[in-house]
């Protein structure tokens, strides 16, 4: 199924959701290290970046729910998908949260600020898992008929167009159809 916000021929989705993912678990190591070392400058740049990686969440989550509301009902990619999102926008809850608690002083902020990063880590790598699950193993936002020999994105061809001048289609029994060379006959 393809994805229906794409830039260049690419779904939006998972270029965005880098951003929230990486900013946030930054936010939550330097809260441990913060709480290893005791220098309170991990706490100050952690409360900027989550800022930031709330702001990226929110962003990624605009093409995804477009994503997901184009999926089929009443299938399992439906399924995953929605406990993905839930699972995401409580995530986003919790480093709201913990974003919250340390405006007063970002410098010293309160246990519940990194529990709720903690936990929101946690939680992150389980959402990120079924994002993985809807795509590799679902086959949603990947274009109809992608293959290993398709044409580039930014071509506008559709993956299942044909071979250029000089190729054939192959079809081996694992159900791939890919593209082989043919060469002229004079280096056959």
């Amino acid at each position: 199924m393809e994805s229906k916000v794409k830039l260049a021929g690419h779904p939006v989705h998972p270029m965005l959701i880098v951003f929230p993912l990486g900013l946030l678990s930054t936010a939550a190591i330097f809260d441990i290290i913060y709480l290893v070392t005791g220098a309170v400058r991990w706490t100050e740049v952690a409360y900027y970046v989550v800022g930031a990686g709330l702001v990226g969440g929110i962003a990624a989550a605009v093409p995804g729910w477009v994503d997901w509301a184009a999926i089929p009902a009443g299938t399992r990619a439906k399924r995953v998908g929605l406990v993905h999102g839930i699972g995401n926008v409580v995530v986003l809850g919790l480093f709201a949260l913990s974003w919250l608690l340390r405006r007063p002083d970002p410098s010293q902020p309160p246990t519940g600020a990194i529990v709720a990063a903690v936990l929101g880590v946690v939680l992150i790598s389980a959402t990120a898992w079924l994002g993985g699950e809807l795509v590799e193993r679902l086959g949603v936002g990947v274009d109809d008929g992608a293959n290993l020999d398709a044409p580039n994105s930014l071509s506008e061809l559709p993956a299942t167009a044909r071979a250029r001048a000089g190729e054939r289609r192959t079809s081996p029994r694992s159900g791939y159809v890919g593209v082989e060379r043919r060469l002229p006959d004079s280096r056959r």
